[in-house]
C-alpha cells in the first residue's frame, strides 16, 4: 500500500526499539512526512518471544501503515471452556468484521510479523547495534548520547524499549514492576495431531492453570501454538527442561493439547515471566513520548499486548501528521492529542489482564468452586470477555482509517 506523505516541513524523529511498536511507529511518522530513524541496541530485530495473536484493530493498522498482511496467520474463533469442555465463552465479533479480518484474530508466529514490518521499513531507517545511554532534551531539540561516545539531535523521540524502557525512566523515574506471580510456557508445532482442528482458538481453564491452544499460519504452513500458564514465585529458577514442565501442566486437559505440546520441538517452547507496570498519568514530556510495552506492559493474558503497540504507532503517525517538529508547542500539543484517547484503552486492557490473572490462579481454595459456579452457569464471564471484548474491537476499528 502506498501512501502519499501530507504536505508541510519535515521533522527529524528518533525511535528507541525496532520491535513492532517502534517499528509502527516508525512507519506512521514516515507517512506523516517525517524523516525518522529507529535506534535498535541489538545487531538485528529481535522477536521477544514466539507465538502471536492479533485482532483486527492492529491489522487494520498494519495495513493502513504500509505492511502486508496478506495470509500473514490463521484466523481463527475463540472459546473458554472449563477443564471438562462446557463452554464459558464465545467471543462473538460482527460478522462483517469476521469477513473482512478473518475470525476474531489471526494467530502467527512473531518472525513473521518482524519480517513484514521490516519490509515496509526504507532502507536504512535502522541503525544496528547503537546502545543509548542517556537522554537530554530542551526546547530546541532531544540529545541521544550513545555508547561509543556519540550524540545525535532529533526533533521527537519516541520510547519503543519495552518495559525496561530508558525513555520512560528518563521521563518519569523508575517504579518497580508489579509481579501477576505467574508464568506461561509456549511453544508451536506443525505436525498433524488428533483433535486440533483448523481456525480454532480454545482457552480451557482448570481451578489452578489454563491450557489453551489456537490455530497459526507461518509461511503458507498450517499448524499449532499452544500455552499452558499458571502461578509461580517470580525469583524461582525456570525449570531446566520447560516441554517436560509444560507436559506436567497440561496432563489434566482434553485432547488435543498434550499431544501438540508431546509434538512439539524442545527448541521450539519458551517461558515468560508476567509482569507489567502500573499506568502512567501521563506518557509524553517535551519533545518525547512513549509507545508499546514501556508505555503500557501487557500481560498476556490480554492476547493484545504487541496489538495494542502497533495501534500505539498507528496513533501517534497521525497525531504528527502536518506538524512542525520545530516548534516545541506544536510537538507537545500533537504527542498530547496521540497520548490523550490511548490512556484509557491501554489501561482498561492491562488492568483486566491482571485482574484475570488473579481470579483463574489466585482465588482462595475455598472460594474456587464458587467461582467455577459463577463462570459455569452465570452469564459473568461472557460478558467480561465475550461480549465487551468484540465492542471494543469495534471502537477501535472505527478510529482506524482504512
Amino acid at each position: 500500500m502506498s501512501v502519499v506523505p501530507p504536505a508541510g516541513p519535515r521533522g527529524r524523529g528518533a525511535v528507541l526499539g525496532a520491535g513492532p511498536a517502534g517499528m509502527a511507529a516508525a512507519l506512521g511518522a514516515l507517512q506523516a512526512g517525517h524523516d525518522v530513524v529507529i535506534y535498535e541496541r541489538y545487531r538485528e530485530a529481535r522477536p521477544a518471544g514466539n507465538i502471536l495473536n492479533l485482532w483486527p484493530p492492529p491489522l487494520k493498522a498494519l495495513r493502513s501503515l504500509g505492511v502486508d498482511t496478506d495470509d500473514l496467520g490463521a484466523p481463527t474463533d475463540s472459546e473458554f471452556r472449563n477443564v471438562r469442555g462446557r463452554v464459558r465463552v464465545r467471543v462473538k465479533l460482527d460478522e462483517d468484521v469476521k469477513r473482512e479480518f478473518g475470525g476474531g484474530f489471526i494467530g502467527l508466529l512473531r518472525p513473521e510479523l518482524y519480517e513484514r514490518m521490516l519490509a515496509a521499513l526504507p532502507d536504512g531507517v535502522i541503525r544496528f547495534g547503537q546502545q543509548v545511554e542517556r537522554i537530554e532534551q530542551d526546547d530546541r531539540a532531544v540529545t541521544l548520547h550513545f555508547a561509543d561516545g556519540s550524540t545525535a539531535e532529533h526533533d521527537v523521540l519516541v520510547g519503543a524499549d519495552g518495559i525496561d524502557s530508558l525513555v520512560r525512566r528518563t521521563l518519569w523515574g523508575d517504579a518497580p514492576k508489579r509481579e501477576h506471580r505467574l508464568h506461561i510456557f509456549g511453544g508451536f508445532t506443525f505436525a498433524e495431531v488428533p483433535g486440533a482442528t483448523p481456525n480454532t482458538c480454545m482457552l480451557t481453564h482448570s481451578p489452578t492453570t489454563q491450557g489453551s491452544w489456537t490455530s497459526i499460519r507461518n509461511k503458507g504452513r498450517d499448524g499449532h501454538q499452544w500455552w499452558v500458564l499458571t502461578a509461580t514465585d517470580p525469583d524461582a529458577p525456570a525449570p531446566d527442561d520447560l516441554k517436560a514442565a509444560a507436559t506436567a501442566l497440561a496432563a489434566e486437559f482434553p485432547a488435543p493439547l498434550p499431544g501438540l505440546i508431546a509434538a512439539t520441538q524442545p527448541d521450539s517452547v519458551q517461558r515468560w515471566v508476567l509482569r507489567d507496570r502500573p499506568a502512567l498519568k501521563q506518557w509524553s514530556k517535551g519533545r518525547a513520548t512513549l509507545v508499546g510495552d514501556a508505555a503500557h506492559p501487557t500481560s498476556p493474558y490480554a492476547a493484545y499486548g504487541a496489538g495494542m503497540s502497533i495501534e500505539d504507532g498507528y496513533f501517534l503517525g497521525r497525531a504528527l501528521r502536518g506538524v512542525d517538529l520545530t516548534d516545541p508547542v506544536a510537538v507537545s500539543r500533537a504527542l498530547q492529542t496521540y497520548e490523550d484517547p490511548r490512556k484509557p484503552h491501554t489501561a482498561k486492557q492491562v488492568q483486566m489482564a491482571y485482574v484475570l490473572g488473579k481470579i483463574f490462579h489466585y482465588a482462595r481454595t475455598p472460594l474456587r468452586p464458587v467461582r467455577d459456579f459463577v463462570f459455569d452457569h452465570t452469564p459473568f464471564l461472557q460478558k467480561v470477555a465475550g461480549d465487551s471484548n468484540p465492542r471494543e474491537i469495534n471502537k477501535q476499528l472505527a478510529l482506524i482509517e482504512n
